[in-house]
């Protein structure tokens, strides 16, 4: 303030005009922070439990299991359920029943139920076993790439072109997964530039929407606003959906600044099922439970009924012999 004498300084001082005028303080701290804090009105929940959430299961799940499963959470008013994966069953064993999964669910007319494929012999498989929508999986790490899908990026972009191009002449949508979006367990550190590389190869090929996965749960809000906002130069945010592994007890902080920064898309699943074959030390997927809480207590719409996700988690979790890792549903369910 130069040669203004102290008394003014003293009577223009953030402390002074604060005090005087607490409805200021309000004001700049609105300025500051509002854009931040300006959450979508409603988030699109994509229910990965049946296909992410089992398949690293050492026992296998019995098929009618899955179904039930399926049919329960059909009836949450979740819009989108993962229903399976057309993968070999060499690889992923627990996988193997998919066409009798995919034929033996209930279909709500509501409800899309994309199925994972790997390559053009898994897409023809699953739209001939009724796939209406499906679903490619990439790396930004090129080791994970080679263990997960056994080829390199480069290699699986062929694929996944192949597979996309079929679907666009059948009208059938297809959705793009980066794994390792904010590490990996084998490279460590993914750079914020590679995940948007990759990301972008696969939204030009014709993904619709690219989800970008914490697989194996070591990120952090600031490494997810990071990534995305390298990301979200590239590719519109309404493409773009979050999916996070509870590993460090972070996925619930890291969707929270993705709903920051304007994503309405986040993958979950029910009960916190999941991990991933080729990703050691991944526990599982934020619960669909503890978003939906989450997203209904910032006045986030979902149509979602919560209870009944709670009680499709306490299914499955009772089919398996184990105690749900939904926060929500612990506190919530009698035991």
């Amino acid at each position: 303030m130069g040669s203004i004498p102290s008394a003014v300084k003293h009577c223009l001082s953030y402390e002074t005009l604060a005090q005087d005028y607490p409805w200021l303080a309000r004001w700049l701290q609105e300025e500051k922070y509002g854009a931040i804090c300006e959450f979508p009105k409603t988030v699109k929940i994509v229910e990965v439990g049946p296909r992410d959430g089992l398949q690293n299961e050492k026992e296998m799940v019995p098929t009618e299991v899955k179904i039930q499963l399926i049919n329960m959470l059909s009836e949450t008013g979740l819009p989108v359920i993962e229903a399976t994966s057309f993968v070999s069953f060499k690889w992923v064993p627990q996988m193997a029943d998919h066409v009798d999964v995919l034929k033996g669910i209930t279909k709500s007319p509501h409800v899309k139920y994309p199925v994972l494929t790997p390559n053009l012999r898994g897409y023809q498989a699953a739209v001939e076993a009724g796939a209406t929508e499906v679903a490619v999986f990439g790396s930004a790490s090129e080791t994970f790439s080679k263990k997960n899908i056994n080829c390199s990026i480069k290699e699986s972009m062929l694929r996944f072109k192949e597979v996309i191009s079929s679907a666009k002449q059948a009208g059938i949508p297809v959705r793009g997964y980066v794994s390792c979006a904010l590490g990996c367990p084998y490279e460590g550190h993914i750079e914020p530039a590679k995940v948007t590389e990759v990301a972008k190869m696969m939204y030009d090929l014709g993904c619709y929407e690219i989800s970008l996965g914490d697989t194996i749960g070591v990120g952090t809000p600031k490494l997810m606003a990071n990534m995305l906002q390298s990301v979200m130069k590239e590719i519109p945010t309404s493409a773009l959906a979050v999916h996070c592994h509870d590993t460090h007890g972070q996925a619930l902080a890291n969707i929270l600044i993705a709903l920051q920064m304007g994503i309405s898309v986040v993958d979950s699943s029910v009960a916190g099922l999941g991990g991933c074959p080729y990703a050691p030390g991944a526990s599982g997927n934020v619960s669909t439970e503890d978003v939906v809480y989450m997203l209904h207590g910032l006045g986030i719409e979902t149509g979602v009924n919560l209870s009944k996700v709670i009680n499709a988690g306490e299914f499955i979790c009772q089919a398996l012999n184990r105690r749900t890792h939904s926060k929500v549903a612990q506190a919530t369910v009698k035991s």
